[in-house]
Order: C-alpha cells, then structure tokens, then sequence
C-alpha cells in the first residue's frame, strides 16, 4: 500500500514537474517572438527607408495627377488650406525634416507661399521635395540613421526624424482625399506595399 501511494506521489510530481517545464517552454518561446519583433520593428535601415521613401514618392504623383488642374485652389471650407497648399506643405515639411536631420541645406524659399500654384508647379515641387529626402537617405549609412540629430528643437535620431517626417507626408497626402473626391474625381487606390 505504501509503494502504490509512493507512485502515486512520484507520478503526481512528474505531471506537474512535466506541466511547469513546457509552461515554461511556451513562456520562453513567446518572450523570444516578442524580442524578436521588438528588435526587428526597432532596426531602421537605409534601404528599408529608401524603398518606402520611393514607394511615397509614386502615391503622392499619384495624388497629384488625380486633382483635375482647377481643382488645385479647392478649399471645402474658407479656415483651410488649398488642395495645392497640402501638398506644398507636405513638401516644405520633406525638405525641413530632412534639412535637420542631415545638415543638408534645403532650397531657398517656401512652396507653399509660392505664387505660381498651378498643377505643374506644384507637382514639380513636391517631387523635387521626395527627390531630396532620397537623395539625403542613399547617401547615408544605418550608422548614420542612428546619430543624435535636433529637429525642431527636439532631440531625437537621424531615422527617427526620416520616420517622422514620413508620418507627415502621409498624414497630409491622406487629408487631400476628400478634396480629390469633392472634385468628382477618385483617389487613387492605396499602396501598402
């Protein structure tokens, strides 16, 4: 009777020793995947950059092309800024992040306070403003995208400003959806990849 109860015991320890060794397993095995995607989602590369940069550069062409011309002046309320005006603005935000986070000196003047605001100028200067921001990357190094930079007055690293300055360009390029839509023309479809 004492061995069966012995058994009973030992074969007792063993499940729970067995359940606690692959709870532990699946512990290990899920802090590692949540590392793992916290490094990889941290690892900011030129060439990661690059590709959404250019990928950037094609949707807001597309954006642009999609605006009839006389609907560069569209404001769907008085307090807000033109269609035409966005889109400068997306460009002078490209060339400040940039200008900041590189040294690289950004082209005199304002595109948003430009006078010509027509279709062609203003297309003009916002590619030319994604052809900085690129031009900036494919001359840098990861070891550059980690360098503590100041922009705007905020201390931060070099790719942390690229990622910013991405996040505005599209934020801005996504508020010109309505006006696009408002002129009986249709948005172009989004382009995650």
């Amino acid at each position: 009777m004492l061995t069966i109860a012995f058994h009973t015991v030992t074969f007792r320890e063993n499940i729970s020793t067995t359940k606690h060794k692959n709870r532990m397993k699946r512990i290990a095995i899920i802090c590692m995947f949540l590392l793992a995607g916290k490094f990889a989602s941290a690892q900011t590369t030129v060439a990661k950059l690059t590709a959404d940069w250019e990928r950037a550069k094609v949707f807001t062409k597309e954006y642009l092309d999609a605006m009839p011309e006389d609907g560069y002046a569209l404001k769907p309320t008085p307090e807000i800024r033109s269609f035409a005006a966005q889109m400068d603005h997306l460009g002078d935000a490209n060339y400040a992040f940039i200008s900041a986070a590189t040294g690289k000196a950004k082209p005199e003047g304002s595109l948003e306070k430009s006078a010509d605001q027509s279709k062609a100028a203003v297309t003009k200067g916002v590619m030319e403003s994604y052809d900085f921001v690129l031009a900036a990357l494919k001359g840098m190094t990861d070891a550059d995208l980690a360098k503590d930079v100041k922009v705007f007055g905020m201390d931060m690293k070099a790719g942390t400003a690229f990622e910013k300055a991405f996040e505005h360009q599209t934020h801005h390029r996504g508020q010109t959806t309505p006006y696009i839509r408002i002129k009986g023309a249709t948005p172009p479809k989004e382009k995650l990849f």
